[in-house]
């Protein structure tokens, strides 16, 4: 369905942001580790090079996982609170490890405790954070007076570079907080329309059935007491109970059939929305006036998949539907750009599915691709 379709392409693109997100801030963890590994190069002691190399690596490998974490919402709070608790047990073991690694020539630990404030708004709350980022500095002036650096060199690095990377961190975990906010927003939507539709549903057979149910009832219940002593009349209450229930039934099956039926212009503007939502431009003609029901919902199964395909197949920029109409049939044709090898073709279960249900109306699907534009055509008889 539609729906469905919208869910999967808003999945796919929330993935994608989802994604650039992560490399972004991967890219700057890892770029952080080449800042305290110069002072590996700086440092004379064959040990301390090496222990210091475990607490860098180490450090920089719990911090990864905490961003994974971070923009991966999906995952048990459980899982999350044990990396976070990973990346704060390495941070106080690189204090021992990195801290005297280039003692007095390079902040080497000052780069780590950048890291740890620029993580801050990931973490925490801002006053946790603003906690954190305090405890943080303090170490590093703990650092200082204990490797013989400058106390002054290490608050910079610490605090100055901690700062500007917790802004930028900051500000893209913001930006992805509203891409999920917008998604599950757009997911409350298309539950809340489905619930208002079941609901109409509801109310339309409750007033269809409630009279018919309750005259029903009683003349029923007339007739089982007159039966006995006017045997005529209570056939004739019986013979008016049968006739009420079937009309009951009759206006129930025309309520469930206007339920049912399509409206192949909604159909198309609600398809367009979708597309022109996730990034495709669509042009749509409108359909022919007085097309037959029966042609409507055809075209309208095809419709269906045929913007699903779209939109899970293929790198559209843009489609093109158009309806016409002759002496022959209605013809939809849905073109569009972007298919690929992946992408859906004649042989593909849904478009198989679609040829049987037109060919056993009477119409016929065809397709084809040239070069990367996928298109479909698809035939229904009209009755003159």
């Amino acid at each position: 369905m539609a729906s469905e379709a919208v869910t999967s392409r808003s999945d796919r693109r929330l993935h994608r942001a989802r994604q650039a997100t992560l490399l972004s801030l991967v890219t700057g963890v890892w770029v952080s580790v080449l800042l305290p590994a110069v002072g590996l190069t700086h440092e004379p002691a064959p040990g301390r090079v090496v222990l210091g190399a475990v607490g860098i690596l180490a450090f920089v490998t719990a911090q990864t996982v905490v961003l994974y974490a971070a923009v991966t919402p999906w995952l048990d709070s459980r899982w999350r609170r044990r990396a976070q608790v990973s990346l704060a047990g390495t941070a106080v073991l690189t204090v021992p490890l990195v801290g005297p690694v280039a003692a007095g020539r390079w902040p080497t630990w000052a780069w780590l405790g950048a890291a740890l404030i620029g993580m801050a708004p990931l973490l925490l709350r801002l006053r946790a954070a603003l906690a954190m980022a305090t405890g943080v500095l303090l170490v590093a002036v703990a650092v200082a007076v204990w490797t013989g650096g400058s106390i002054a060199r290490h608050l910079a690095v610490t605090g100055g570079i901690g700062a500007a990377v917790a802004a930028v961190n900051g500000l893209q975990i913001w930006f992805w907080g509203l891409l999920v906010d917008a998604r599950q927003g757009q997911a409350a939507q298309v539950r809340l329309a489905a619930a208002e539709e079941r609901l109409r549903f509801a109310r339309d057979v409750h007033d269809v059935l409630g009279h018919h149910l309750t005259v029903i009832a009683l003349k029923a219940e007339l007739a089982a007491r007159i039966a006995p002593v006017d045997p005529e009349r209570a056939g004739r209450e019986a013979a008016e109970v049968q006739r009420l229930a079937a009309s009951a039934l009759t206006e129930v099956r025309e309520t469930v059939h206007g339920y049912r039926a399509v409206d192949l212009g909604e159909q198309l503007a609600a398809v367009a929305g979708v597309l022109r939502s996730c990034g495709v431009r669509c042009t749509v003609s409108p359909p022919p006036a007085e097309l037959p029901q029966s042609a409507a919902t055809e075209l309208a199964a095809v419709l269906r998949e045929a913007s699903t395909n779209v939109l899970r197949h293929s790198r559209a920029d843009w489609c093109r539907i158009h309806i016409d109409r002759d002496d022959n049939g209605a013809r939809m044709t849905i073109a569009n750009d972007g298919a690929d090898d992946s992408g859906p073709d004649e042989h593909s279960h849904g478009l198989r599915g679609l040829a049987d249900r037109l060919a056993a109306a009477g119409g016929e699907l065809r397709v084809r691709r040239e070069d990367s534009v996928f298109t479909l055509e698809a035939t229904v008889p009209v009755a003159s």
